[in-house]
C-alpha cells in the first residue's frame, strides 16, 4: 500500500525534529521536509539542517531560498511605508513566516502531498500564519501539527527522540533566536515579564565598534542604490552590508511590546541594525521630497500595510491595492542620506536629493520670503483665522468661554 507523503516545515529545532521521527515512525507518513530559508541561514546552517532531517527520518530533503523574493515582495513595500509595528519593530520574523509558508505550501503542491506539518505550538502567531497561508492556497491539503494538537512539553519530545535512537542536543537554550534578513528576534525570561529588559549577553551581536563612523545610503526612487559610495544592485545584498556596518556599534536594540494574533500582549526583544538604519534614512529623505499629503496618506498605508503583514494578512487583495500606492509614492524618493554611527546610536544629518523641496526657490524659513509680500501674509493668516473666530462668537454669545 502507498505511503501517504507530508510536507514538514522544518528548521531543525526540537519541535520540527520530534515531528519528523513522530511522523514517520508513528503515523508511517513519507516525511519531506523544507526549510524555507529567508536570509537567516548559512550554507552551513543549511547542511547542518539537512543532516539532521535525514537522520531523524525523512525520505527527501530540500532547502528553499526565498530570500530575493521576500525582499521584492515584502522588505520592499515595508521600506516604501518605513512601516514599524507600534512604531517599534520593523516587521521582522512576522513577515518572513508569510513567505515561508507560502513556499511550503508551494512546494507540497508541486510533490502532490497529502499533508503539510508546522511546529508551531499553540500558543504564538505563527500557527495562525501557517494554518491561515496553508488552508488559502491549498484548502484540499490537511494541516498537522503534532506539538500544538498533542500539547507536549519539552521534556516529551527530548526522551521521545532519546528513546528512538536520537541523542542530539537539545538543551533548552536561555533565550529563543529567529534570524532573517530584516533582522533578529530574541524571546526568553526577561520578555515574558513586563518590568524586565534583555541583557547585554542576550544579543547575538555584541558591541565592536567603540568609535565614530559615518554611513551614506544612496536612494532611487525608494530603493536602496548605493552604500558608502558603493552601487547594489542587488538590494539583499545592500542590506547585508548595512547590517555589518551597524549591527557593531549595537544599533538597532529594542523590545516590541503588542498585541498578538491571539488576542494576548505580547514581548519580543529584537535587533535589527539594518532595518532601522534604512526605514529611518528612507523616511527623512521622504520628508524632503514628497508633498505634504503624500507623507500623510503614505503613513496610514504604511501603517495598514505593516498590520496586515503580521496579522497574516498577506494574500488579501487589498495589499496590492497598497503596494501599488507605496511604488507610485517613491518616484522622488531620490537621493544620499547622511548618518553618523556611534555605539547604541545614531543621528541622521542630513540629506542631497535633486528633488529636496527645500531647494525651491520661494524662500528660506524663518529667513526670507521671496513668493509673497507681508500684505499677503497678512490677509492669508486673516481669512485662516475666520472658522475659529465665528466659533469663539457664538461661544461668547451663548456665555461659553
Amino acid at each position: 500500500m502507498k505511503k501517504e507523503k507530508v510536507v514538514l516545515a522544518f528548521s531543525g529545532g526540537l519541535d520540527t525534529s520530534f515531528a519528523v521521527a513522530y511522523l514517520s515512525k508513528e503515523k508511517n507518513y513519507d516525511v519531506y521536509t523544507a526549510v524555507a530559508n529567508t536570509g537567516g541561514f548559512s550554507p552551513e546552517d543549511l547542511q547542518r539542517i539537512e543532516k539532521r532531517a535525514y537522520d531523524l527520518g525523512a525520505v527527501r530533503h530540500i532547502s528553499l531560498d526565498i530570500t530575493q523574493e521576500y525582499y521584492e515582495k515584502s522588505i520592499k513595500y515595508m521600506i516604501f511605508g518605513n512601516a514599524m509595528r507600534n512604531g517599534t519593530y520593523p516587521i521582522s520574523v512576522s513577515s518572513e513566516r508569510i513567505f515561508q509558508a507560502i513556499a511550503i505550501i508551494n512546494y507540497a503542491k508541486e510533490v502532490g502531498a497529502d499533508y503539510v506539518a508546522h511546529g508551531s505550538t499553540g500558543a504564538g502567531n505563527d500557527q495562525v500564519r501557517f494554518d491561515l497561508t496553508f488552508d488559502v492556497l491549498a484548502p484540499g491539503i490537511k494541516i498537522i501539527t503534532p506539538t500544538r494538537d498533542m500539547n507536549l512539553s519539552r521534556e516529551y519530545e527530548i526522551n521521545y527522540l532519546k528513546e528512538h535512537g536520537y541523542e542530539a542536543d537539545f538543551t533548552k537554550m536561555e533565550y529563543s533566536i529567529n534570524k532573517g534578513l530584516w533582522g533578529t528576534s530574541i524571546g526568553g525570561k526577561e520578555t515574558l515579564k513586563s518590568d524586565q529588559t534583555l541583557p547585554e549577553s542576550a544579543y547575538p551581536s555584541q558591541v565592536e565598534q567603540l568609535g565614530e563612523e559615518t554611513l551614506t545610503i544612496d536612494f532611487e526612487e525608494g530603493e536602496i542604490a548605493a552604500v558608502n559610495g558603493k552601487q547594489y544592485a542587488d538590494k539583499v545584498a545592500a542590506i547585508q552590508a548595512i547590517e555589518a556596518i551597524g549591527a557593531p556599534y549595537g544599533i538597532g536594540r529594542d523590545m516590541h511590546i503588542g498585541d498578538t494574533i491571539i488576542g494576548i500582549k505580547g514581548r519580543v526583544g529584537f535587533e535589527a541594525a539594518a532595518p532601522l538604519l534604512i526605514i529611518n534614512a528612507h523616511k527623512m529623505l521622504e520628508k524632503h521630497t514628497l508633498s505634504k499629503w503624500q507623507q500623510y496618506w503614505k503613513d496610514q498605508i504604511g501603517n495598514w500595510y505593516g498590520m496586515f503583514l503580521h496579522e497574516a494578512q498577506y494574500l488579501d487583495p487589498v495589499m496590492r491595492d497598497m503596494e501599488a500606492f507605496l511604488q507610485h509614492s517613491q518616484e522622488n524618493v531620490t537621493g544620499k542620506v547622511i548618518i553618523r554611527l556611534r555605539p547604541y546610536h545614531y543621528t541622521l544629518v542630513g540629506v542631497d536629493s535633486p528633488f529636496d523641496l527645500m531647494k525651491a526657490d520661494f524662500g528660506e524659513y524663518g529667513e526670507i520670503n521671496k513668493a509673497w509680500t507681508a500684505d499677503d501674509a497678512k490677509g492669508f493668516t486673516k481669512i485662516m483665522a475666520i472658522p475659529s473666530k465665528i466659533f469663539f462668537n457664538i461661544q461668547e454669545k451663548n456665555g461659553k468661554k
